[in-house]
Parts: C-alpha cells; sequence; structure tokens
C-alpha cells in the first residue's frame, strides 16, 4: 500500500503512472483498493489467464473500478504469447509473417487478434517488436522481429500496427530505439548497441518511423546502451533517446512505456525504485513492472520513490504531470472503444493458413516427403528467455502423432548430453536405435545460437543422412541434412503446418 506520508495529490499522480502486474485469475484486493486510489493501468501475464470467458470477467471485475482502466497485455501471437500460454500460438509469429511478405496477410492476423483481445477487455497490447534482427547471435529478440532488412520489417510492422489497431486496441512498438543488433539478454544483463548514428538512422530507426507514420499509440523503450545517442545511461533512463530523439527527432506524441522495468540491466544499476524514478524523469509516461514483481509491496514501493523523487527535486513534478497527462489522454481514447462484446471463438483458420504459407522447404522433399511410415520424432530443448512462457507447448510430435499415429517422440536437453562421450551414448539410445528402420525427424530451435544443439544434429545426420531436419528459430544454412523444413517460429500454428508437410496433407 502507498505510503501516507505524501499529499494525496501527489500519490495519486504517482500511481497513475505506473502498470503493474498481479497475481490470479481474479483481481486481488489489493489491486481494487489501489485503482481506487489512482492505479490507472494494469498488465496481464498468463498466469491470469485460464480461458477468455474468465478473462473478460476479471477485465470486467477491474473496470467496474475505473471505467476507463487501462489494460495491457504482452501478447505477440508468436513465439511470446499470454492468451495461448498453455496451448501454443494459433498464429505465427513475425519471422514467419516478415517471410511470406504479405502485408495484407500480415494486417488480417493482426486484426483478427485485436478483435479477441477487445472482447476481452484489453486496451493496449506491448507488440510488435519492431527490432530488426540483425544479429544472427541475438538471445531475445530472433523470430520475434519480422526479419533482417529494415525495409521488410518496417512494413510488416506497419501493417501489424494498422492491422490490431483496427479492432480498437492499442499498438505499442518495441523496444526503441531497437533491440535487435545485440548479444546480451536485458532480462539479465545490460547490452549496448554499439553502432554510429548513422547506421541506427539506417538499420534500427525505419520500423520505428513506419510504426509512428502507421499511427501507433505507444512506444516501449528498451533497456540497452545506445552510446551513440547516450554513453551513460540506458534508452529506458535517457533523456537524449526518449526525449531529444523520440520525442524531438521523431515527433512522436503519443504514450511512452518502459519495458518491465525490474530487469536486470535497468535493476542491477539503480534498483527497481531509482530506475523507476530516472525513466519516468527522462520522458518516460508509464512503467510497465511485475512481470516478476507482483506484489502489493512493489507498487507502494514505486509510487514512494516518485513521490519522494518529486519532494526531493530529483523528479520535477511538471514532469510527473505530464506522464500522468499521456496516460490520462490514452485511457480517454481507449475507453471510447472498449465494447462489451460477446467472447466468441475468432476462427483460428487465418493463423494456420499464414503458418502454412511461412513453411519453407531445401533439399530433395519431393523423394523424401511424404513420410512412408510412423517415424520417430528428436526435439533438442534449449533454454528460452523469458519473454516465452516455460509453459508453452512447442514442436512437431504431438501434432504429427495426432496425424499419424504409431509416431514416437523423445526430447533431448543440453544436460543429456554435457560430454562428448555422453551424447554419443545418449543419441544412440535415445534416437538412432528407436528409429532404426523406419524415418527419423529431428526438430530443432535456433541450433546456429546452440553449439551443443549443432553438434548433436550433425552427429544424428552423419549417422542417419536421410533424417528430416526441422528448424523452428531462425533458418540457418549451416543447418544439415538431405531435406530441411524451416518454420520461421514455434508456435502451434507453425507446428501442425510442419506436420501436415510431412504426413503430405500439403
Amino acid at each position: 500500500m502507498v505510503s501516507s506520508k505524501h499529499s494525496k495529490e501527489l500519490r495519486r499522480l504517482a500511481l497513475s503512472v505506473l502498470q503493474p502486474g498481479f497475481v490470479g485469475t481474479e483481481a486481488p484486493d489489493w489491486v481494487l483498493r489501489e485503482i481506487g486510489d489512482g492505479l490507472a493501468s494494469v498488465v496481464l501475464f498468463s498466469r491470469n489467464i485460464v480461458s477468455l470467458d474468465q478473462v473478460a470477467r476479471l477485465t470486467g471485475q477491474l473496470r467496474a473500478e475505473n471505467p476507463e482502466l487501462i489494460i495491457a497485455i504482452d501478447e505477440e501471437a508468436g513465439d511470446v504469447t499470454r492468451i495461448e500460454s498453455a496451448t501454443g500460438s494459433t498464429r505465427p509469429g513475425n519471422f514467419a509473417l516478415g517471410t511470406v511478405d504479405d502485408t495484407e496477410l500480415t494486417e488480417s492476423v493482426a486484426a483478427g487478434l485485436g478483435r479477441q483481445l477487445r472482447a476481452i477487455g484489453v486496451s493496449l497490447d506491448y507488440a510488435p517488436s519492431a527490432d530488426v534482427n540483425s544479429n544472427p547471435d541475438n538471445p531475445i529478440i530472433g523470430v520475434r522481429s519480422f526479419g533482417v532488412d529494415p525495409k521488410v520489417v518496417s512494413r510488416h510492422t506497419a501493417a501489424w500496427i494498422r492491422g490490431l489497431q483496427s479492432a480498437g486496441v492499442a499498438a505499442c512498438a518495441k523496444h526503441f530505439p531497437g533491440h535487435g543488433d545485440v548479444a546480451v539478454d536485458s532480462h539479465h544483463g545490460l547490452p549496448t548497441y554499439d553502432a554510429d548514428r548513422e547506421e541506427i538512422v539506417a538499420q534500427a530507426l525505419p520500423p520505428f518511423r513506419a510504426a509512428l507514420d502507421a499511427g501507433v499509440r505507444a512506444v516501449m523503450s528498451g533497456h540497452l546502451l545506445v552510446p551513440a545517442y547516450d554513453p551513460d545511461l540506458p534508452a529506458t533512463l535517457s533523456p537524449r533517446i526518449l526525449g531529444d530523439l523520440l520525442r524531438g527527432e521523431l515527433g512522436f506524441e503519443g504514450m511512452t512505456v518502459t519495458d518491465a522495468i525490474e530487469m536486470g540491466a535497468v535493476t542491477d544499476l539503480y534498483g527497481i525504485d531509482g530506475a523507476t524514478v530516472k525513466a519516468v524523469a527522462a520522458g518516460a509516461d508509464a512503467v510497465c513492472v511485475g512481470g516478476e514483481n507482483a506484489e502489493e509491496a512493489t507498487v507502494g514501493l514505486l509510487a514512494d520513490a516518485l513521490a519522494d523523487a518529486v519532494v526531493s527535486g530529483d523528479l520535477t513534478r511538471e514532469r510527473l504531470e505530464e506522464a500522468a497527462g499521456r496516460v490520462r489522454e490514452f485511457a480517454d481514447w481507449s475507453a471510447g472503444l472498449i465494447q462489451a462484446d460477446t467472447v466468441d471463438a475468432i476462427s483460428s483458420d487465418i493463423g494456420f493458413m499464414a503458418a502454412r504459407r511461412a513453411i519453407r522447404l531445401a533439399g530433395a522433399a519431393r523423394d523424401a516427403l511424404p513420410l512412408s511410415a510412423a517415424p520417430h520424432v528428436v526435439e533438442f530443448v534449449a533454454t528460452t528467455n523469458l519473454a516465452i512462457g516455460k509453459e508453452t507447448p512447442w514442436g512437431v510430435a504431438a501434432p504429427l502423432s495426432e496425424r499419424l499415429p504409431g509416431t514416437t517422440t523423445v526430447r533431448v536437453r543440453h544436460q543429456e548430453l554435457d560430454s562428448r562421450t555422453a551424447a554419443i551414448s545418449a543419441l544412440k539410445t535415445c534416437a538412432l536405435e528407436p528409429a532404426a528402420g523406419r524415418p527419423l525427424v529431428v526438430v530443432v530451435r535456433d541450433a546456429s545460437r546452440h553449439a551443443w544443439m549443432a553438434r548433436a544434429l550433425a552427429d544424428l545426420i552423419a549417422a542417419r543422412p536421410d533424417a528430416i531436419v526441422v528448424e523452428m528459430g531462425l533458418p540457418s544454412a549451416a543447418v544439415p541434412g538431405a531435406v530441411r523444413i524451416f518454420t520461421h517460429g514455434a508456435t502451434a500454428a507453425s507446428g501442425v503446418a510442419a506436420a501436415e508437410v510431412l504426413v503430405g496433407a500439403r
């Protein structure tokens, strides 16, 4: 609970710029109290979601306290999904859409998502990723990006925003000024984007300019150091980047939101409270918090920190009022679009169709497909970044088993291949012996980024050159195999599309 040491008005201002998460499928009492005291936004995560009907009841409960409450969600509709975290997304992710490169399709996929989000009461979606994945070793963006070409990313960023916002849900382009050319995950440390201004203008900024041209209602800052613009402060905490660049040079007038403020890239430097104050002082209008720190005490700590900073002079009251004003303007806009629609089953047909169109084949596919018998499927499992829910299923084995009874499967993790001797023995036992006399399908996810996975894959292909490889992450020319299937993402829709290719349904 927010401390009583500050005036009621100042506490309301401080609360209004926070966008916290919470635990539970019903609104906790403390969240309802804080809404009454001035909290203007909340954000939903997969832990808050059981079904669409349940989420609609939850958002109705929240808005009973404030009809103009901003309800946000981090729903990219790809590998990063909240509303389908238990089942996997029925839509392909950004990289698949960029691969198809049909902006009308991208817009339609996003519009379908927007209708679904609006029906359950969501008004702000922390998507799309407008990052250009120019560094293949990037551990946090990857298939969340529309691609490696700024022109492709720009046109699909704009199309996605148009589609989502046509349904009455605000889009939020992220992670400004571009998180694609880094090799550090900002959940754990501070990445540095070492390009000069000329390269940044040509490579990273075009998708954000396209987002602004498309009328995006919000922009999310990234927790990365960009020395060409500010050698000292991460973008989220930098007046030069949020003020001079985003507001001044690019002319953005909407609401700026921070990436999750509890992430190590900023809290390791300033603590969660210090980072919050610095972000708002730098020009952020709203502070996202609660992916990891979802307690009442955290909201109280951050609201008190903002109010204390005003009293001490570290944060001007004018800047806090400006931030609160932009949040209020956004709430006024979104409140006029909220509808009490009945939650119906939005058709997933377009999502599966898009995933099918994103499939690419390499090698002698005509000779090897469809499968002549039920295969043995080996899926190599790498540790995913924190943006991807650990509970979210992925792979090809499950949809393939439904279509081809008798399919067997095994999942192999890094720990099982911790030495060369152990790896050879494990692969023989779990992969080669069960696949004797039958097809072998090997499923990988970003094999080029994981040395252990690349070695294991090469060993299997050496022993079984007829194995079919399905890459569900970033495609790579280095992926071996006589036949390769590239899905450009690991959503449920992508797994189904790959399974259909394997059984000859396409």
